[in-house]
């Protein structure tokens, strides 16, 4: 991804993600300076500061760690994280607990909201969904790791307006473990050599990826992307990075039920300067004109009935395509406090061997040849 050219253009700085998921640790080194004040919405003990399962703090890292100490350094470093702690990963909550902290990260200054989480889909989580895009947020989720295990859909990723995030590997393939279907609209990495925080063990790193760590790594692109533009709207933020995506087919508006539009490429607007942003108010998902940040807000219909109701949602049981490999960079059940059974998307078998990172280790993957 050409990391280190990228960050001589933009570092994420000025952006604010909220990161909904166990928590976050501010006080491993890598976060250190990081992390804002945030909510919590599980009844665990501690605070949104508080991550018993290590998976929020392996999120935030993955977009704003600094590397120090030899730690893993994101790929928007200056970016800020925003922690509202959810119920999930089996901490309790109370009953509508995801929908509330979707809310809550609406109704905070984040641009970016990063859900590396599955649930099923409830009135209020839609209402939730729907208040965040009437404020303007760019909303990006994983679609899970269940391609081996029924290949089921959840949400958020489900909803039309939110990104659904796929995993590809080092070689740019869809990963085995990736859901797909109709909700994949891109692809980052997410293959298990990527670092997580240890549960339990937070010192240390194992073997982490899944369709969490990708989208952590799209939240920070588009971290990089707004940072450099930050008159855009997440339309225009989110149009680019499909635009933008790594794919080997030519047309850039045809879909793989796979890898979506591709792999996220941010260098290709940071570096090149191309990407069309196209009109504020459309988005690019479904090519509707949007409502202004603001207009309706807070006006809660209620009807949202998820995949069979009002509310128009995406399956993954979709017809898919043969598996395809994306272009080169280098060339063109846990209790969901209420929600369902809400998961974070840690890839299967991603445990046991500890991770060792050397002094200034970062997230970076090279640029691939032929």
């Amino acid at each position: 991804m050409q990391a280190e050219k990228m960050w001589k253009v933009s570092t994420g700085r000025g952006v604010k993600v909220a990161v909904i998921d166990t928590g976050v640790d501010k006080s491993v080194p890598s976060l250190e300076g990081k992390v804002v004040a945030g909510e919590d919405f599980s009844t665990s003990p501690g605070d949104e500061n508080t991550d018993p399962i290590g998976h929020g703090t392996a999120m935030a890292e993955l977009i704003a760690g600094s590397g120090a100490k030899g730690t893993l350094k994101g790929l928007a470093p200056d970016a800020k994280i925003i922690p509202i702690r959810a119920p999930l990963g089996g901490l309790p909550g109370k009953r509508g607990g995801v929908a509330s902290a979707i809310r809550a990260a609406a109704d905070s200054d984040a641009r970016i909201i990063s859900m590396s989480f599955g649930t099923g889909a409830t009135d209020a989580l839609v209402d939730a969904l729907k208040y965040a895009r009437q404020k303007g947020k760019l909303l990006l989720a994983a679609v899970g790791n269940e391609a081996q295990k029924g290949n089921s859909s959840s949400w958020p990723a489900t909803d039309l307006e939110v990104a659904g995030i796929a995993a590809v590997d080092k070689s740019g393939e869809v990963t085995d473990f990736s859901s797909h279907g109709k909700n994949v609209d891109l692809a980052a990495p997410g293959s298990q050599d990527i670092p997580g925080r240890c549960k339990g063990h937070m010192e240390s790193y194992c073997p982490g990826g899944g369709t969490s760590a990708a989208t952590a790594i799209t939240s920070a692109s588009a971290a990089l992307i707004w940072s450099k533009h930050p008159t855009w709207t997440a339309n225009q933020v989110l149009k680019v990075l499909l635009d933008t995506a790594g794919r080997t087919w030519k047309d850039k508006d045809s879909s793989s039920t796979y890898v979506g539009r591709g792999a996220v490429r941010p260098r290709v607007n940071l570096l090149e300067g191309k990407g069309d942003p196209g009109p504020p108010d459309v988005s690019p998902l479904t090519g509707v004109k949007t409502r202004t940040p603001g207009d309706g807000v807070g006006k809660s219909t209620g009807d949202g009935k998820g995949e069979s109701g009002s509310e128009p949602s995406r399956s993954a049981e979709a017809g898919a395509p043969d598996k395809v490999k994306v272009a080169d960079s280098a060339s063109g059940g846990n209790d969901g406090g209420g929600d369902g059974n809400s998961t974070v998307w840690i890839a299967a078998g991603a445990v046991g061997a500890v991770v060792v990172l050397g002094g200034g280790a970062f997230l970076a993957l090279r640029s691939r040849r032929g």
